[in-house]
């Protein structure tokens, strides 16, 4: 009498659900790209209004200090600054000279900065290793360096714990009037600050020498910071450039009778920092203020930085701010068909019920997704928009600001308004900053832009993402599925149908110990299958396992 078998275990209804989609990977990976690119191209409307998390910041909470008389010695370091009818050489020792000189007369604390180029800034991996690591040896030489001018001012009420950074990057063997102007306007700032009681964290100005590029000042200096290294910056290569020094030639002849420092100077620990600079937008109709904020590896500010730049831009300075966008998008007609289908569901929605907010007018569908897109491709490629992406490697939130006036920087009369409008704009920033008691941390950090005021953020974008990439462990799955059926076939046929095989390969096994795995046992059993169909034998001896190997 036979003995009754026990029925096996019905699987969990998980289980299940996983082997129905592992026998259908093609649908369900055919379903979940469309999916992803439809949650794609909806992100723009799904884009939320930006707000500021963080109470402390206050932006335009205070009135601005910054007068016309600040705009005025302004104007005169940019006259004196571009007077400077030098040759390249000699332009490159007095531009620093005569920068140091206004902050000395500001009582900041000064001291140079001498850096080599780097013929590759930029590392993929820069994020998992090292900052040091990107120093090239090579590059250490006499004749080729860059002088920047850093100016500390101490903060009546803060510890030295803290401190803000300004850049202004210049290029100083051939400053040209945007240059002078992003100079304009740091000096506008720090010789405000550098008399208010109010102030409590530390200025760092940073005139950084872009003689070599934006990005390689400002990384050296920030590598330099970061060093415990305690050294007088003045030594650096002394003995290879003793007769080339250029920070010995600075102090040969200096201007002022106060020394500056030959010590590296250090304040706190950065709270933020911000990268000024000027484009001459003749083609503008009003001025503008881009924003640029991606840094190494797809690292992005803390989204309240933006926020109130972009508040006191709007809502103070009158300015029209903008960030980065793909421009061939603009144009596109299968985009403006989204976008008019878009529109359409949402007047819809609305119809249906009033409080359906859905759906945004073309125009913004558009303008949106080309800046999702720039978004996404410079987060994606991982390369710095700016000298800032310097700071986000030593974890330091940081944006670069290009103002653009909306006529030539040669206009005089334009040029003070100009000055007084960004000078209060940097203001009312590191207003905001210096009331915070701690770093940022409210508001997001992984996140897309669809405009200076709209963001998509890492829980809706991630949506799409994860549809994207489910079929790759579906298919992945599918295939190890199938690599399993045909290895149990394959031993069982090999089994019924070619004992001599059997016995053959189980003694080569031995043999040859565990190097062979599983999946080189199958493609051994197929390329013994192979042979006997290519050689159409039914009758004959199959070859053998050592056979096959010497094959």
């Amino acid at each position: 009498m036979a003995e009754s078998e026990t029925p096996k275990p019905k699987p969990r209804p998980i289980v299940r659900l996983g082997i129905f989609i592992i026998s259908h990977s093609f649908i369900v990976s055919v379903v979940c790209c469309t999916a992803g690119v439809l949650a794609l191209l909806l992100l723009p409307v799904l884009a939320k209004n930006t707000y500021i998390s963080e109470n402390a910041l206050m932006p335009g909470s205070a009135n601005s200090m910054l007068s016309s008389q600040d705009v005025s010695e302004a104007n005169r370091l940019m006259k004196d600054i571009t007077g400077l009818n030098l040759k390249p050489a000699e332009a490159g020792i007095e531009s620093p000279r005569l920068i140091a000189q206004y902050m000395l007369d500001l009582g900041a604390e000064v001291n140079y900065h001498k850096f080599h180029p780097q013929s590759n800034h930029f590392h993929p991996l820069h994020f998992f290793s090292s900052p040091d690591s990107e120093i090239i040896q090579d590059s250490l030489n006499c004749s080729s360096h860059g002088v920047s001018t850093v100016g500390i001012i101490r903060a009546p009420r803060g510890d030295g714990k803290e401190a803000i950074v300004l850049v202004t990057p210049y290029n100083s063997v051939n400053i040209d009037p945007a240059d002078a102007l992003s100079l304009g306007i740091a000096y506008s700032v720090f010789s405000l600050l550098a008399r208010v009681t109010w102030l409590a964290k530390d200025i760092i100005w940073l005139a950084a020498d872009s003689r070599y590029g934006e990005y390689a000042p400002v990384a050296a200096w920030l590598r330099d910071y970061h060093t415990s290294v305690f050294s007088g910056s003045g030594s650096l290569n002394a003995e290879l450039c003793r007769e080339s020094n250029i920070l010995h030639k600075l102090e040969e002849n200096p201007i002022t009778e106060r020394k500056i420092s030959d010590v590296f100077r250090r304040a706190g620990t950065m709270a933020a920092a911000l990268v000024i600079k000027v484009a001459d937008g003749k083609e503008e109709v009003e001025d503008t203020l881009s924003i640029y904020a991606e840094a190494s590896n797809g690292q992005m500010p803390n989204l309240d930085l933006i926020n109130i730049v972009n508040y006191l831009a709007v809502h103070r300075q009158g300015l029209r701010v903008k960030v980065e966008k793909l421009w061939s998008l603009l144009d596109s007609k299968w985009l403006k068909v989204v976008g008019e289908i878009f529109e359409f569901l949402g007047n819809v929605a609305k119809s249906l019920n009033p409080q359906w907010k859905f759906g945004i007018p073309v125009s913004d569908y558009i303008e949106g997704t080309a800046t999702l897109a720039s978004s996404l491709y410079y987060q994606a490629l991982g390369v710095p928009t700016g000298p800032h992406g310097a700071f986000r490697d030593y974890q330091v939130d940081a944006i670069t600001l290009e103002i653009s006036p909306r006529i030539s920087l040669n206009n005089k009369a334009r040029r003070n308004d100009f000055l007084l409008r960004g000078g209060r704009l940097i203001e009312g920033v590191i207003r905001s900053v210096n009331n915070l008691l701690e770093k940022f941390h409210q508001s997001f950090f992984l996140y897309l832009l669809t405009s200076p005021g709209k963001f998509v953020s890492v829980g809706v974008y991630m949506i799409a993402f994860a549809l994207l990439i489910a079929p790759l462990p579906v298919i992945a799955a599918s295939l190890y599925a199938d690599a399993n059926k045909s290895d149990s076939h394959l031993k069982k046929h090999k089994n019924t149908s070619y004992p001599a095989l059997a016995d053959d390969e189980s003694s080569v096994t031995l043999n040859l110990g565990n190097g062979f795995t599983r999946q080189n046992k199958s493609l051994l059993y197929i390329y013994g299958e192979l042979l006997f169909h290519y050689f159409h034998i039914s009758s004959v001896k199959y070859p053998t396992a050592p056979q096959l190997l010497m094959l």
